[in-house]
């Protein structure tokens, strides 16, 4: 007797099911990101955007927000990536109920309503205080470099740039002089009616890049003219030493600027020098909800504190009982001003040994009273301090949202672009959090692209 399957039945018409509600199970985080964006946002700050009635009716603003919203949970990110998902996947038709952007209009959407799209953030967290996940009994705060969407090797020093310059219009005059003996040759030839004046396109390709190099030139020395007006309205102070290489308002010959993304900065991360940016986030201890974000193009961490503290209370209504930093954080003026705050602050003085406790940092160890109080602070709590917790709190957080969904380079270029892309990151991070509350984790891992 042989054996006998289920029937294979490819021809057989199917009909589709009544509801998009039964394209996934119950409890799939498809249905919770719909249904939070059509019943629990705000979308009033997009659908302004709108108009009268004119030609074809536009997408609902609310289902392009929950695809984008649901894509970014599922780790899918480019436009072309979310088009061909609302036509192949059934998770993403029951966001969509069946409806199939093209690539261009989500593409132009994003853009469009950016700033929209960040605001959601405080409105989810708003909706994670009143699931009870935030407690804001301890903050830890921390930054981490993501590239940015350029290549370094498309950026060029200010004292290359000096030597290119000259090099470039030697080289465009003497293609030009040729042009014009050519151009002179071929009327003799031909007559002076006939076309030929056209510049030449290997003419044209080299004055093109000669015209952007001046203009990054420009905005170098433009940078560094405005850094020494800012520095020559501070109070005047007597030094001694040796006189500084450049003259105050020129850029130092080993400044950078990238043509691509002119915004973005060459930063050292885990894995090397990136032309990139630094994005921050402050992360409460009690289920790693994301309570303020923030970026900017500066490798250091340490002016991000104060402002994303500062955040924290804007975005809750409330200041955090504790927060904890790494060593990138620590100065005399930062730890002053959580003070005047009345926050409770441990901060790494230096970089931490393994088997030792934050306060006894190696070679980099800041110095000043407010250090040394934090030094000593730390080292009182060894292994019991709150700082011990850091860790555990706000480094999952950049794991899940780089390696779990897969966000390793920003789509957009420049920074208010990227700032927004970042908060949506942030945003979606919370609504997962939000979604793990009331459905079981299986159904919220990140699905590769």
């Amino acid at each position: 007797m042989s054996k006998s399957f289920r029937p294979w039945l490819v021809d057989q018409l199917h009909l589709l099911p009544s509801a998009v509600t039964d394209f996934v199970p119950p409890g799939h985080v498809a249905h919770f990101v719909r249904d939070v964006v059509r019943e629990q946002l705000d979308l009033s700050a997009m659908l302004a955007t709108y108009g009268e009635e004119r030609g074809y009716p536009a997408y609902d603003p609310a289902m392009m927000t929950a695809l984008l919203l649901y894509g970014y949970s599922r780790g899918v990110y480019s436009s072309r990536k979310l088009a061909r998902a609302c036509e192949e996947r059934l998770d993403f038709m029951a966001v969509t109920a069946m409806n199939r952007p093209d690539f261009r209009t989500i593409s132009d959407f994003r853009k469009r309503h950016l700033a929209a799209l960040s605001g959601l953030f405080v409105q989810v967290l708003r909706l994670c205080q009143e699931a009870d996940l935030v407690e804001l009994g301890h903050v830890a705060l921390d930054g981490t470099k993501i590239k940015a969407n350029a290549s370094k090797h498309k950026a060029m020093s200010y004292g290359r740039m000096k030597k290119a310059e000259a090099d470039l219009a030697h080289e465009v005059a003497g293609w030009l002089k040729a042009a014009e003996a050519t151009d002179n040759g071929e009327d003799k030839e031909h007559g002076a009616d006939r076309r030929g004046d056209e510049m030449p396109e290997w003419v044209a390709n080299k004055a093109k890049r000669l015209e952007k190099l001046r203009a990054a030139k420009a905005a170098l020395e433009e940078e560094a003219k405005a850094k020494a007006e800012e520095k020559a309205k501070e109070a005047p102070r007597t030094r001694g030493g040796r006189k500084p290489k450049t003259p105050p308002g020129t850029p130092a010959d080993k400044s950078q600027r990238n043509f691509t993304d002119p915004e973005s900065r060459i930063m050292k991360g885990r894995d090397g020098f990136i032309q990139g940016y630094n994005a921050q986030a402050a992360v409460d201890s009690k289920t790693q909800v994301i309570v303020a974000h923030g970026l900017t193009d500066c490798a250091a961490d340490s002016g991000q504190l104060i402002p994303m503290s500062d955040a924290v209370k804007a975005n809750t209504g409330h200041a955090p009982a504790q927060i904890s930093a790494d060593s990138g954080y620590c100065s005399e003026a930062n730890i002053a001003a959580l003070d005047e705050r009345k926050v409770d602050a441990y901060i790494a003085t230096g970089r931490q040994k393994h088997g030792e406790p934050a306060a006894d940092g190696g070679s980099d160890k800041r110095n000043g009273p407010q250090v040394e109080a934090m030094r000593q602070k730390l080292r009182e709590g060894g292994f019991e301090s709150p700082y011990r917790l850091r860790k555990q709190i706000v480094e999952p957080v950049f794991g899940q949202i780089k390696h779990a969904r897969g966000f390793r380079q920003f789509l957009m270029r420049g920074i208010n672009n990227v700032t927004g892309e970042w908060a949506m990151l942030c945003t979606v991070h919370n609504l997962l959090k939000l979604a793990a509350k009331t459905t079981p984790m299986s159904s919220i891992k990140a699905v590769p692209a």
